[in-house]
């Protein structure tokens, strides 16, 4: 199997950069995606990485990611707060998922604190901006080694 590693962005996320830079700082989701395939090159896998407002997407990739990733790092955006769907597509697939999010969620709106996809994901990763990819990345190499 080609190693590979999904990076799926849920809503709004195609807006960094603009968006909120007090709380999400400056780079825009261009730039994280160059950080992420460059740290993929470092820890010898590739990086497929994607965006999408809408949550049937995220979970057909979810889906695809079965059968095409040894892994998945997803910042669901909103939909962690809300999404049954995500947590039940997370739980169908066999290889492993690291929810993560650029802020600390829990220093954030009281609405942010809980997420439906955390019980299914093997880990989180949340507050060190857009670093917090790359540690999601290095959390799925030290998984799938």
């Amino acid at each position: 199997m080609n190693k590979t590693i999904f990076v799926l962005n849920g809503p709004n996320l195609n807006m960094l950069g603009k968006r909120e830079p007090g709380i999400y700082g400056g780079k825009t989701l261009k730039d994280i995606e160059a950080d992420c395939i460059a740290a993929g090159r470092d820890y010898g896998f590739s990086v497929d990485f994607r965006q999408s407002n809408h949550e049937g997407v995220l979970v057909d990739w979810l889906h695809e990611a079965d059968d095409k990733a040894i892994g998945v790092a997803i910042n669901a955006g909103a939909y962690t707060h809300t999404s049954v769907a995500l947590h039940d597509a997370i739980r169908a697939i066999s290889v492993p998922v690291i929810e993560l999010h650029i802020s600390n969620v829990h220093a954030r709106e009281e609405f942010r604190h809980h997420s439906k996809i955390a019980a299914a994901c093997k880990g989180v990763i949340c507050g060190f901006g857009p670093a917090s990819y790359v540690l999601a990345l290095h959390a799925l190499k030290t998984m799938t080694d």
